[in-house]
């Protein structure tokens, strides 16, 4: 296995620093692609490396890489994903003394804010800068300044944001770490100190950080993933008997997933998981059910599959509202609207049909769509649907 020092090097500089700002907007999610505008030999050799697409000579002003080309690479080569990889690469050196540790955590992009100074002057009067400067751990105060960076957050899982500033996933659970962290947060929202679990989750969930990885789940059906451990043969003996299972965030964060299924269908509504599931059981394509708006559970799911390179086909109710989550899931996963054009919308209006209330969303898959929409004034509901959907998802039938 390679070391990730390589990786420090000239010709990678620029692709990671692009693929730092592209986690940035996705929350820590690898989704999405990259690229790199008149690459060096050097640089345009490292993206052949990772995509297989640039040795035939071509001489491409822009070279493009997707994440999960990027992160599937790093961890053939170096038995790390990216998140991990950019916190170990970017971690702070231990620092031998206490002001030494103090300048590492100026570097934060909060420095200068006032509850940042505020945090910092704490630490270093009550002595707890001092005690870990002499434990040996006054990089902590770095590493705590690197997790602030990453926030506030919308809807990041906690051992995403731990790996993803720390390169370890369980680096924020009851430790040092999460009480400097937990400390300035209090300061940056005004916050009581917490005086039980409780109130530690509430301070997380208001930076945007999702605490409980039990209650956000996902509904599946006939989802199996390539590896061999405790989840990935539930979800397999589940897909043998064609039976719906529903998997926990904790569940699949337990290890890694990587959906199998080179098609995945998306639905909104559990009623078309339960009729596939009776009509075809095992025989139906992949199913993913969102239950309404995606939770970080299925939103985590769907990024592994699309990772993977699963083609994911995406369907929901004909509303504002789920049309949006449809042009939502075009741009994160490049999903393909399922039966969600104008003509299928026409079709179903004729006999299904409930009052369109809200404000108008675009279509870019299909203008006529909103257009036709907003004519008509009424939406269709997808658990009236169910008949036609289970069509598509017969095998062999896309």
């Amino acid at each position: 296995m390679k070391e990730l020092a390589e990786l420090r090097v000239a010709e990678w500089q620029r692709l990671l620093a692009a693929a730092r700002r592209r986690l940035e907007r996705t929350g820590g999610e690898p989704v999405g692609s990259i690229g790199l505008t008149d690459p060096s030999d050097a640089e345009r050799r490292i993206v052949d490396l990772i995509t297989d697409r640039y040795h035939d000579g071509s001489r491409a002003r822009r070279v493009t890489v997707s994440l999960g080309e990027l992160d599937r690479m790093l961890r053939r080569a170096y038995g790390t994903g990216l998140l991990a990889a950019l916190a170990r690469i970017d971690a702070p050196e231990r620092t031998a003394g206490m002001v030494a540790a103090l300048q590492a955590a100026l570097r934060g992009r909060h420095a200068g804010e006032g509850w940042y100074s505020a945090w910092l002057g704490q630490v270093s009067r009550d002595g707890t800068a001092a005690r870990l400067v002499r434990q040996g751990q006054g990089d902590l105060l770095a590493r705590a300044a690197a997790v602030l960076d990453r926030l506030p957050a919308r809807d990041v899982p906690l051992p995403v944001l731990a790996e993803w500033a720390t390169g370890d996933a369980t680096a924020l659970y009851a430790t040092p770490l999460a009480d400097l962290v937990l400390w300035a947060l209090r300061l940056w929202q005004g916050a009581s100190p917490p005086s039980d679990r409780a109130a530690e989750r509430r301070i997380w969930n208001d930076a945007g950080v999702l605490v409980d990885d039990l209650t956000s789940q996902v509904l599946v059906l006939n989802l199996r993933v390539a590896e061999e451990h405790t989840v990935a043969r539930w979800l397999d003996e589940a897909a043998a008997a064609g039976m719906p299972f529903r998997a926990t965030l904790q569940q699949l964060m337990s290890g890694p997933l990587t959906p199998q299924a080179r098609e995945i269908f998306v639905c909104q509504s559990p009623a078309v998981v339960r009729a596939a599931a009776a009509r075809m059981g095992a025989r139906c394509a992949a199913l993913v059910c969102t239950e309404g708006r995606a939770s970080v559970a299925c939103r985590r799911l769907l990024t592994a599959a699309a990772v993977a390179g699963a083609r994911i086909r995406w369907h929901g109710d004909f509303d504002w509202a789920a049309l949006r989550m449809t042009a939502a899931a075009v741009h994160r996963y490049a999903a393909l609207p399922w039966r969600m054009g104008a003509e299928d919308y026409l079709e179903a209006v004729r006999t299904a049909r409930d009052p369109l209330r809200g404000a108008r969303a675009a279509t870019p898959w299909d203008e006529r769509l909103s257009v036709e929409m907003a004519r008509a004034g009424y939406a269709v509901r997808e658990d009236r649907l169910v008949s036609v959907l289970l069509e598509d998802l017969e095998p062999g039938t896309l």
